[in-house]
């Protein structure tokens, strides 16, 4: 969504750590801040030249911009990519905004702004409350798992300009079968108090390929709180994003008032591709397309959540189609929007998913311990609406291993599971919704079904997978009891959505396990192989098990990178190679009996 006047203001802020949260009692708003850091890098990361990696309660930002002169007689909007976790924004000493969750964006409206103004935030970041918090560590340390924090600004910060009435992010619904683009256009609206006439006012939308226009239309913009328009195109100029084919086009976005003039305009694009079911398989544009998925964290060592670059966004998803994937689970982050970019760029398939990790409350309340809250919900919605437009997109999912046994009463953990499965429907009805990744399945009619497992012998592993062709599949059961966690299942579409997760660094001791170790040492899942060539047998023979079953769709195999700690990744954890990754994609690339048998249909 890209209009063209932006200013970035990533770089260098005035910053102060506020470990008992008495800032504001202190005056910290309003007086210049003792350091410095760099925007968009979490304080606990080397690349904001902080790097501390203690306790942050709250922390502080200031900076100072001067609004161009060329704005004038326009509102600035000032924009947040994201910030962890409660941020409060003031400026020019006027609270102008407030935003809970650590994983979307917010905006806040600066009005008709001149000259220079002062910025200053102030972020919050409990250790103790359940909040979504993905793989941040509770603990100081690192452990299993589990790493170091994030806390405050850790994507990008950028304003511009717009008019009293301007676009609001557009959804752009792709229709195959109808080969056109369905497009809903929010307007935003200034609160000034006044009456609008907008009598006349319209919204064009134009589809460009390479070799121009493809398509135009336009409607009346005054009657509707969203105008909406489909955008057919010609039956010769149909061209389908696909993974060996991710075409993209080009779409422009005008609003107009009455008189004819420009009163807003955004360039963005589109991706025309289908997701649909058949029986147990999953269709993209139609046809099996056997989901080779990674488990990609998002994580640098010098950055933490926050990639060092955009090239470093692009280059991870390089890596991972080098290695035979197709795409990811992003796994307990709401990845940067450009990482979506790149994937839409790239044909790369991506499960749409939410760090939903830190729903764990101490002291459990009738055996409940996960326990999430109504915030998890909202931040959801937020998740579902930046990314709806996203044609790399081709699931939902917004939980992740929440196990906790059924009982006789309902459970917040059964309220929030069916509500945040019930928003991603409402808010998307052209893509599948998984209710929970493994373990605990709370809703009986989710789109697809999986679980998670990590049995080392592929001989073992194939008995355990055995039981999808009686609907019998593989089902996670609780840690430390036998009590049932999940619904029944009810003949859905099925992948094993974790598998794998084999240790292996080049200096490891053969059949090392992490049991052998404790949770802050370097671990993967099962023994070390004793060599390389045992990892490359074990992992053929690991993913062959799923590759060869008729009635799988797909596979995420944990994962694409090290990180920290957790040494099972392809790749280390700075991107380099630590082992054969040929033999990798050699492994992954022959055809899947679900792809073989609808191609002999």
């Amino acid at each position: 969504m890209v209009r063209p006047d932006w200013l970035n203001l990533n770089g260098p802020w005035e910053f102060e750590i506020d470990r008992a949260d008495t800032g504001l009692e202190r005056g910290l708003r309003e007086r210049r801040l003792e350091g410095t850091i760099t925007v968009p890098f979490c304080p606990e990361s080397a690349l904001s030249g902080v790097e501390d990696t203690d306790f942050l309660h709250a922390v502080w930002y200031r900076r100072e911009f001067t609004v161009p002169e060329s704005w004038a007689g326009r509102r600035t909007l000032l924009h947040f990519g994201a910030v962890d976790h409660d941020a409060t924004v003031w400026v020019d000493g006027r609270e102008v905004g407030r935003h809970s969750g650590g994983f979307t964006p917010f905006t806040v409206d600066l009005g008709h702004l001149s000259g220079t103004a002062a910025v200053v935030v102030r972020a919050r970041d409990s250790r103790d409350e359940p909040q979504a918090r993905g793989k941040q560590s509770t603990r100081y340390d690192n452990y299993e798992c589990l790493y170091t924090r994030t806390t405050g600004i850790w994507q990008t910060v950028w304003a511009e300009p717009v008019a009293d009435v301007s676009l609001a992010r557009p959804r752009l619904t792709p229709d195959v079968a109808g080969s056109a683009f369905h497009l809903e256009q929010p307007l935003r609206r200034a609160n000034t108090g006044r009456v609008g006439d907008r009598a006349g006012w319209t919204l064009a939308a134009t589809v460009r390929d390479g070799a121009g226009v493809v398509v135009e239309a336009s409607i009346r913009a005054d009657l509707d709180l969203s105008p909406r328009l489909t955008l057919t195109l010609p039956a010769d100029r149909v061209r389908l994003w696909d993974t060996g084919d991710p075409h993209l086009y080009d779409v422009a976005v005008v609003l107009r008032d009455g008189s004819g003039e420009v009163v807003d305009a955004v360039e963005t694009y589109a991706g025309l591709r289908s997701v649909s079911i058949d029986g147990k398989a999953v269709l993209v544009n139609g046809r099996p397309v056997f989901q080779r998925l990674v488990l990609d964290q998002g994580y640098y060592p010098d950055g933490l959540m926050t990639a060092p670059s955009d090239e470093a966004l692009a280059r991870d998803i390089e890596l991972s189609i080098a290695a035979g994937f197709n795409g990811a689970r992003l796994h307990q982050k709401v990845f940067e929007e450009r990482f979506l970019f790149h994937a839409d760029r790239l044909g790369y398939l991506c499960w749409g998913e939410f760090g939903d990790w830190g729903a764990v409350e101490q002291g459990a309340v009738r055996g409940e311990y996960q326990r999430p809250t109504p915030g998890f919900i909202g931040q959801w919605l937020e998740a579902l609406e930046r990314d709806y437009s996203h044609p790399s997109i081709i699931g939902w999912c917004g939980l992740n291993e929440t196990h906790q046994p059924l009982t006789d009463r309902t459970q917040v953990l059964d309220d929030v599971t069916r509500a945040m499965f019930l928003a991603a429907k409402a808010m998307d009805t052209s893509r599948p919704v998984l209710d929970a990744s493994g373990y605990s399945h709370r809703v009986l009619e989710s789109d697809v079904w999986d679980s998670h497992n990590y049995t080392q012998d592929p001989g073992e592993f194939a008995a355990e997978m055995a039981g999808l062709a009686e609907d019998r599949p593989h089902t996670n059961v609780q840690h430390d009891g036998d009590a049932p966690i999940s619904v029944r299942y009810s003949g859905q579409p099925w992948f094993c959505s974790e598998f794998g997760g084999i240790w292996w660094r080049p200096d490891a001791t053969a059949n090392e396990s992490f049991d052998d170790r404790g949770g802050d040492s370097s671990w993967g899942y099962g023994k070390a192989p004793e060599s390389e060539e045992e990892f490359h047998r074990r992992f053929a023979g690991l993913t062959g098990v799923l590759l060869d079953d008729p009635l799988m769709f797909g596979y995420c195999y944990t994962q694409l990178t090290d990180v920290f700690q957790e040494q099972n990744g392809v790749y280390s954890f700075d991107r380099s190679v630590k082992l054969d990754v040929a033999r990798v994609r050699e492994a992954q690339l022959r055809p899947a009996a679900v792809e073989r048998a609808r191609k002999e249909i």
